[in-house]
């Protein structure tokens, strides 16, 4: 990925570009720009494209066509030697991303940079949809997303079109503050990263908190009492004196928040409170000045308790929503600053980011492993809890893996580094949170068109209630004050905070356990899967098979055999073959070189050794190389014999002639049998898929009472038998390593990746398991539709509490006092209903 820089601004990205979005379905693309535009004025801009995927001339006319025919392109070069396309547009009629889509539609695609933000300043989901619209339309940006409860901003862009001083400007632009969140370079040129700043410093909100309250409350006790009937009242200068500096000083926010909306030509929350707060002051201000001392209506209590109530509303929130993205910040306090590196038998103290992978590092009992690597020397028991959710202490000895932010216990170890920086696990890990929380539901769609006219429909239904109690008789005070309880009592933000919310705080938790959301989609569809197909090696299975009999013919040496049979599976990386060498190896068997290794997915492998092929693999195979069976009824039936025990047979011929067997038995995990059960209890059927024999995949179905076991299932066969069981109206569960599986995992409506977050089980799958356990597949499909239903409550919530509020306060029912408290309580109700998420742990 290219890295473009700025004499005035360091531009940085993501280390790892994401793909042009869903719609490019094919082909990848590396873009660079040569030009990068800051202005409005765009004509005749120039975009130079590396584009992927161009194999002849045939590929760069149609990428040349697509772009072309676009209204604004005037020229366009594809060369397909260097693979770029050189495009001139006007930059009046044409974006960059319009461009990248043509590219796209063509069959190709192009590869987008992340930059993310911190924004500071948005009061409701408005602000958040002004910033969201400002940030999309700059040159080069594909997508653009802001989250009103995370308050960030993430940008996907045509690699040199952004940098952070565009961004930050734009920002500002609409009226906002942002801070970059992207990795930057001191003077020493050592990459750093912005620290969390989810949990803002309050302490000063909190002061002016405190100095409203002490402002406010003799107003609100003189309240309090009237209503008792003390009729004693403070004299109105003294109210005045009190009102005043919490309407303009304290609650100057809520101006200012306001003229940024009214400028840019939208409405916010704040619009509602000034003009509400203002109407009651400058209200109460012209009955004082018009009394001069004589009795008179005045309602600074009410001016002065709806800021005093919305501030402490929004710093409830606020904290509220720390509390929901509190795993994050919980996986980042796992990273280590320092490092013990082993240089010529000395410990060196380093900082994390001057590790190399191959680096031997040293890791005292009690500290947290710095980075992913093997252990080279010692042994301990390491708590991964954080990172797996796996609450028991793992052993972990020499040749074993480890992951960064795992806990030592009570062994030293040396550990060889494997993976550095945004390389290793937990960095994946955060990543893959922080993109699924910053995501969109489909719903929110709705609620942002909601909310970008809910403001402007609460100012007429305010005006509509002045007016309809003016033609009542109500006279102009009384008409006022209802007006300003309609204006403050209805809850943009309650709206906005609703998905989001629950979002991060379902993804949090489930992260927490273990399991890695993807994104919502995963999420939306998890709650209607009726049906799961499992892989069975390595899921339901151990993964790791052992050798049970060697089986030999008359005149062929046991020894003999195995040693040629580990000679071939040498070459292999499937586990049945490493079983059968370390068997080899165990026996301290001499294992020869091979020549000519040649394998079928599915079937078998073959190689030369010592001058012999040999051959192994399926009956199947054998045959179609027409290898010599004598007895083969009585070879059938002792195999037949091996797997209805569920163990897997492995035909050997040497020379063309059959030689024997090898059987294999991978046990069955210890929860796999629970798991099924779980699913079946919530109505979910369970099929397994394996590439063993028939009986073999029947035996372990009937063992864990599955649905069926289907065998003779090879990796590409599967996505064809996901495909099936959707076209029969079911709605499917892949579950796989992530590896072989991952046509199946994305042809499924949830792919469910287990086995410790590798690369390709995070790309392919909208679900990853972060230990390989069956059982946390139940746990997924629950966590799912526990945040799907908390975000059902909470829209409900937020739209009830609009629907019902309004007219009440319309009707004149709810003082302008309690309506600030009720505009207040909205939002922090609904996002307290999504904190209870936080609770939530896997069954059992």
């Amino acid at each position: 990925m290219d890295r473009s820089t700025d004499a005035q601004d360091t531009p940085v990205t993501e280390d790892r570009a994401e793909a042009c979005h869903t719609q490019c379905d094919s082909g990848q693309a590396k873009s660079s720009q040569e030009t990068r535009a800051q202005s409005a004025t765009n004509a005749d801009r120039e975009l130079k494209l590396e584009v992927t995927g161009i194999n002849c001339g045939g590929c760069a006319g149609r990428v040349k066509k697509s772009v072309a025919a676009l209204d604004g392109v005037s020229d366009v070069d594809v060369n397909v030697a260097l693979n770029t396309a050189h495009v001139t547009f006007d930059g009046d009629k044409l974006d960059t991303a319009r461009i990248a889509q043509a590219v796209c539609d063509a069959g190709y695609g192009v590869v987008d940079e992340t930059w993310s933000y911190d924004i500071d300043g948005m009061t409701c989901s408005n602000c958040a949809g002004r910033v969201e619209k400002a940030l999309a339309g700059l040159p080069g940006v594909t997508e653009a997303t802001v989250n009103f409860a995370l308050e960030q901003a993430t940008i996907t862009a045509l690699p040199g079109q952004m940098s952070d001083g565009i961004a930050i400007r734009t920002v500002e632009d609409a009226g906002y503050h942002a801070t970059s969140r992207n990795k930057k370079s001191d003077q020493d040129g050592t990459e750093q990263t912005d620290g969390d700043t989810s949990g803002k410093p309050t302490d000063r909100s909190l002061m002016l908190l405190g100095a409203s309250i002490v402002l406010t409350a003799p107003l609100v006790a003189q309240m309090i009492w009237m209503y008792l009937g003390v009729s004693y009242r403070l004299p109105g200068v003294v109210e005045l004196a009190l009102a005043t500096p919490v309407q303009f000083l304290i609650g100057w926010r809520f101006y200012r928040g306001a003229y940024s909306a009214l400028r840019h030509g939208s409405a916010n929350m704040d619009v509602l409170v000034a003009l509400g707060t203002s109407a009651a002051y400058l209200l109460s201000l012209y009955n004082l000045i018009v009394a001069q001392g004589g009795e008179s209506h005045l309602y600074f209590e009410a001016s002065a308790a709806i800021i005093t109530l919305i501030l402490g509303g929004k710093i409830m929130e606020d904290r509220a929503k720390r509390g929901a993205s509190a795993a994050i910040r919980e996986l980042m306090a796992l990273r280590p600053r320092r490092a013990r590196k082993m240089s010529d038998g000395k410990e060196v103290e380093v900082d994390i980011n001057e590790l190399n992978v191959g680096d031997i590092v040293r890791v005292l009992p009690g500290e947290r492993l710095p980075v992913d690597g093997v252990v080279e020397a010692g042994e301990s028991d390491l708590d991964e809890s954080l990172i797996t959710g796996e609450t028991r202490p793992v052993a972990r000895v020499a040749g074993d893996e480890v992951v960064g932010g795992a806990v030592n216990g009570t062994g030293r170890l040396d550990v060889k580094v494997s993976a550095v920086g945004d390389d290793t696990t937990l960095s994946r890990i955060i990543r893959l949170v922080e993109k699924a929380q910053t995501g969109k539901a489909p719903v929110q769609k709705l609620v942002d068109r909601v909310s970008a006219v809910f403001v402007p429909v609460i100012v007429v239904i305010a005006l509509a209630t002045f007016a309809g109690w003016m033609i009542a008789g109500g006279g102009i005070e009384q008409s006022i004050v209802v007006a300003v309880s309609v204006l403050v009592i209805a809850c943009p933000c309650a709206l906005g905070l609703a998905t989001p919310t629950a979002l991060v705080a379902g993804t949090g938790s489930a992260a927490r356990a273990g399991i890695l959301i993807r994104n919502f989609d995963a999420l939306e569809q998890a709650h209607n899967i009726d049906t799961v197909i499992f892989d069975k090696t390595g899921t339901l299975t151990e993964g790791t098979p052992t050798v049970r009999d060697i089986n030999a013919v008359d005149g062929v040496d046991q020894n003999e055999l195995l040693r040629y049979a580990a000679a071939v599976q040498a070459a292999s990386e499937h586990p049945l073959a490493r079983a059968v060498v370390a068997v080899a190896r165990d026996q301290e068997l001499d294992i020869p070189d091979v020549a000519d290794f040649k394998g079928t997915t599915g079937a078998g492998v073959m190689a030369t050794v010592n001058d012999k092929v040999v051959i192994i693999g399926t009956d199947a195979m054998l045959r179609d190389q027409s290898v010599s069976m004598p007895d083969a009824a009585v070879i059938q039936a002792d195999i037949s014999h091996h797997e209805e025990r569920g163990r897997t047979v492995i035909l050997i011929a040497i020379s063309g002639s059959y030689a024997g067997f090898i059987t294999l038995e991978d046990r069955i995990r210890d929860s796999a049998k629970q798991a099924i059960a779980d699913l079946k209890a919530r109505g979910i059927n369970s099929i397994m898929l394996s590439g063993d024999s028939q009986e073999v995949a029947s035996y372990v179905a009937e063992q864990l009472g599955l649905e069926r076991g289907e065998g003779r299932v090879r990796p590409q066969d599967k996505a064809l038998a996901v495909e099936k069981l959707r076209k029969e109206g079911r709605r499917v569960a892949m579950v796989g390593d992530g590896i072989n599986d991952a046509p199946a995992l994305a042809a499924a409506d949830v792919g469910i990746a287990m086995g410790a977050g590798t690369d390709v089980a995070m790309e392919t799958a909208g679900i990853t398991l972060m230990r390989s356990d069956p059982a946390l597949v139940a746990a997924a499909i629950d966590i799912s539709i526990a945040t799907r239903r908390k975000i059902a409550q909470n829209l409900f919530w937020a739209f009830a509490y609009n629907v019902v509020g309004v007219p009440l306060a319309a009707l004149g029912v709810l003082s302008p006092a309690i309506a600030g408290a009720a505009m207040a309580l909205s939002s922090v109700s609904v996002v307290g209903n999504s904190l209870t998420l936080r609770r939530w742990k896997p069954r059992g």
